[in-house]
């Protein structure tokens, strides 16, 4: 299904009853839609689950018309679902997912009432670089005023992340801006009900970030998928269908 979001026309997807309780489910960066419907083959059966393409993020949905910080992807989030009529929903969020929802949630004027929260593997903690990546970034800040622009973009693409490589020109602004700014500040502010779940082997966000989300965030709990890496539901599968069906009383 398709709907006009600000100018936009986003893609996404509708499982189970629509006069249910929604939950909306945000996808990790780049990530399609599609790849969140174990959530929706969990909870569908009892909840009207919403799976998104994000703007630029798959070709489903447009690219934004600027390269977005992180503020243009909340605003936007908030745009759909006041576009969708929901008033009441809760909240999904896997990696990006969740950076977008912790922003939100410090929002004083949503239109909207978020009953509880998820957060799979979810990004926004900054960590400390290691002294041989400072000292790679200070070289690079020094040489790039004897680069040219093409020269200093070959950099970005041979020693860029493969998120940043596949990424088309004005994502990869995006994603600079976007995912830079340390949340940890925000942690209390997300006040719902939030269940945490994570794998223990998440080398991009580690099982130390939801340590700390848990310690902060005011009603939380984690749950750990022995194991399983930053895509926890994919890892394991099974495991992560009846975390969620207990935690939403199926």
């Amino acid at each position: 299904m398709k709907i006009d979001v600000n100018g936009i026309e986003t893609y996404y997807e509708e499982y189970g009853p629509a006069v249910a309780p929604a939950v909306l489910v945000l996808p990790g960066w780049m990530a399609k839609a599609s790849l969140y419907r174990i959530a929706a083959d969990a909870i569908s059966e009892k909840y009207r689950v919403i799976l998104i393409d994000m703007p630029g993020f798959t070709g489903d949905t447009p690219e934004p018309p600027e390269a977005w910080e992180l503020d243009g992807f909340v605003n936007y989030t908030i745009a759909f679902i006041k576009a969708l009529g929901i008033d009441t929903l809760s909240l999904m969020g896997h990696s990006f997912g969740g950076r977008i929802i912790i922003k939100m949630m410090n929002k004083t004027d949503l239109p909207f009432t978020v009953e509880r929260i998820v957060l799979i593997d979810a990004a926004g903690i900054r960590h400390e670089l290691s002294n041989k990546a400072k000292r790679k970034q200070k070289l690079f800040k020094f040489a790039r005023h004897f680069m040219s622009e093409k020269q200093i973009e070959h950099y970005k693409e041979t020693h860029g992340s493969a998120d940043y490589r596949a990424a088309s020109p004005l994502m990869r602004d995006c994603m600079v801006k976007a995912i830079n700014e340390d949340l940890t500040p925000l942690l209390p502010g997300v006040i719902p009900e939030t269940l945490l779940i994570w794998g223990t082997a998440d080398t991009a966000t580690p099982i130390s970030d939801g340590e700390l989300m848990e310690r902060t965030m005011p009603d939380a709990g984690l749950a750990r998928i022995e194991g399983a890496g930053h895509f926890s539901f994919a890892d394991a599968p099974v495991v992560f269908s009846n975390i969620l069906r207990s935690y939403f009383k199926i």
